[in-house]
């Protein structure tokens, strides 16, 4: 028993088709990425609306493929719906985006070499996209001990 209807479980593939590479969902990922991914690779049948609710429903791994299997019978009528429902259920693991104030979270720790401490930091900024420079430098001298703030600037490049 399927949660797809009747009409989506009877369509078969169209003839040649050949199954894509598909890295399998797992519940901790972030499910956009995956619904990108996936959209992404079956550019080509995305007009084949029971075709990709198909194939989605092959991606899903673990208790993402248990969960998948809870949905109510017949419930499934198009690819919409069931990336609704996918998206819904799998909400929390939305990946979020950062914005360069973010950066004013990071302290030195006491036992932590100032080395380290920009290691971090820097590591922190990259994955940062537009990250502001200005902020970005409020930050870095605010994670300081008043102590250290001169040899910050000296790291820093100022």
């Amino acid at each position: 028993m399927s949660p797809f209807t009747n009409e989506i479980e009877q369509t078969n593939p169209p003839r040649r088709f050949t199954m894509p590479y598909f890295t399998p969902y797992k519940e901790e990922e972030d499910q956009d990425r995956h619904l990108k991914q996936y959209r992404s690779t079956m550019i080509l049948y995305r007009s084949n609306d029971a075709l990709m609710c198909k194939i989605f429903a092959t991606t899903l791994q673990g208790e993402v493929q248990d969960w998948f299997h809870t949905l109510p019978l017949q419930s499934i009528r198009s690819f919409n719906e069931l990336s609704f429902v996918f998206t819904k259920e799998y909400s929390s693991n939305r990946s979020i985006k950062m914005t360069s104030n973010h950066l004013f979270n990071i302290k030195k720790n006491p036992w932590e070499t100032i080395r380290d401490y920009v290691k971090r930091f820097k590591a922190e900024k990259a994955k940062i996209v537009g990250c502001n420079e200005g902020i970005a430098t409020a930050a870095f001298r605010n994670g300081f001990p008043i102590e250290h703030l001169l040899f910050g600037k000296l790291i820093m490049g100022e």
